[in-house]
């Protein structure tokens, strides 16, 4: 009762692919090949991600802003410095979307392809014991 139903040694995956190599049919690569940024989807995906983050920041800015003025009475004082604030924010969060991601090997020294080594110590690593000998004349 332990054998596979049909008797196959190969995995379902493995036996799917098979069966449309034969048949022709071209499967996308599922995630294999994305990036972890997502940015590997479509320009309509890409444009109402960044359309997002820059209404959703100047809307809590607004509410923020228009909040504060009613509460303090500074009527458009605090609702322009916070509109300014919340455009800043909106371009910072765009900036992040579409900015090169570096990782954590990018910041320890670890050879990236065509980027060359840093020698950086860790943080609790001991300094190194540096001496320098007199070698005479």
């Amino acid at each position: 009762m332990s054998e596979d139903p049909g008797g196959h040694e190969t995995s379902f995956e493995e036996r799917l692919a098979a069966a449309r190599d034969k048949q022709g049919l071209k499967v996308a690569q599922s995630d294999a090949g994305r990036s972890p940024d997502g940015l590997d989807g479509n320009a309509l995906a890409i444009g109402m991600r960044v359309g997002v983050e820059m209404v959703s920041a100047l809307v809590v800015a607004v509410a923020i802003g228009w909040g504060l003025d009613y509460l303090l009475g500074t009527k458009p004082i605090l609702l322009a410095v916070f509109v300014l604030l919340g455009g800043a924010a909106g371009v910072l969060n765009v900036w992040r979307v579409f900015a090169p991601k570096h990782g954590p090997a990018s910041s320890r020294g670890v050879e990236r392809k065509g980027v060359p080594t840093r020698d950086v110590p860790a943080k609790d690593a001991p300094a190194k014991d540096v001496r320098i000998e007199d070698r005479g004349p």
